[in-house]
């Protein structure tokens, strides 16, 4: 009885030190919670270290957590940033917010989708894509369709002042520059394109048929296929000298003077790795991964498979910000 009684007490004494030597890691998501939170779950459950998580509500997405750490400078109070792209990851290095690390799982991870000096790391992507109608008679190829004489009245975009299509006109205006861009809005506006609340409206809007086609987010996409909804997938402008698609990464990133730095790493790790793309794959946000190998839901082509969009994410952070008074008067505002 002695000796169980012994027994009993290193095991608890080893499971106290296992315990203090792996402190919580705060981390703060913009990221989709019911896409996130389970992710995070699970890390807590095989490494043992508690997660305390701050989510984005819907109504501040994708800023609500950011402008927190803006705030939280001089005093940071989250280990870890798991952004749902990578321009405002990119936004917390120029302001000095995030510190280098380069995960060791994401060492075969192209080098477009990271940091060059691991100040964020991307991972699981969505793809900028067109949805059309199958009824449509107009077959769209890329964005300058939405210009083409034959296409009017006929297409719908996400307001450009929000979400992902931001970043899309940003990648737009980096690669044409200012005075193209520009021109390329004035075309929407004179081919009558719909605009949209969101991506998903916008899907919405082509599965109805009362749209023939609008440029969305592959998530967007493929959750309109899985319903059933009457509309197939364009991977734009994927011909010789075309400019390809967007790929939006997620992006995670460590916070400077975080108060469990050591943590932190340790859950970034967990995030690039190739078994968290696998399950962001085949949950229902169906993301792409970055990975070669990963299996890649049957909606979607794996990253080998597809043009991409050769951008510098951190040139497309300044670029965003630069051009919001441009989107600003084109919208209306």
């Amino acid at each position: 009885m002695v000796r169980l009684l012994f027994a009993v007490a290193i095991a608890l004494a080893a499971t106290a030190c296992r315990n203090t030597s792996q402190p919580a890691v705060t981390v703060y998501v913009s990221e989709d919670q019911v896409f996130s939170e389970p992710i995070l779950r699970d890390f807590e459950r095989e490494t043992g270290v508690k997660v305390a998580a701050v989510f984005d509500t819907e109504e501040a997405k994708s800023t609500g957590v950011m402008n927190r750490l803006l705030a939280e400078k001089n005093n940071p109070q989250a280990d870890v940033y798991w952004a749902n792209e990578p321009v405002r990851a990119d936004v917390l290095r120029r302001q000095g917010i995030s510190t280098p690390y380069k995960p060791i799982a994401a060492g075969d991870i192209p080098d477009q989708f990271k940091d060059a000096e691991g100040y964020w790391t991307g991972f699981s992507a969505r793809a900028r894509l067109l949805v059309v109608n199958k009824g449509a008679r107009f077959k769209p190829s890329g964005v300058f369709s939405y210009v083409d004489s034959k296409a009017k009245g006929k297409a719908v975009i996400a307001n450009p002042l929000f979400g992902t299509t931001t970043a899309e006109m940003a990648a737009l205006f980096s690669l044409w520059g200012d005075e193209k861009g520009k021109q390329f809005l004035d075309g929407l506006k004179a081919n009558n394109v719909k605009l949209a609340g969101s991506n998903g409206e916008s899907a919405d809007f082509v599965a109805s048929g009362e749209f023939e086609f609008a440029l969305v987010d592959s998530d967007d996409a493929v959750d309109r296929i899985r319903r059933g909804k009457p509309i197939e997938i364009v991977y734009p402008d994927q011909g010789e000298g075309e400019a390809g698609v967007l790929i939006l990464p997620n992006a995670v990133a460590l916070i400077r003077g975080g108060p469990n730095p050591e943590s932190g790493k340790k859950l970034m790790e967990y995030l690039v790795s190739k078994e968290t793309e696998r399950k962001l794959a085949f949950a229902n946000c169906a993301q792409i991964p970055l990975h070669a190998g990963v299996p890649t839901p049957k909606e979607i082509r794996p990253i080998e498979r597809i043009k991409t969009m050769k951008v510098n994410y951190a040139d497309l952070a300044v670029k965003l910000q630069a051009i919001q008074p441009i989107l600003k008067q084109w919208v209306g505002y």
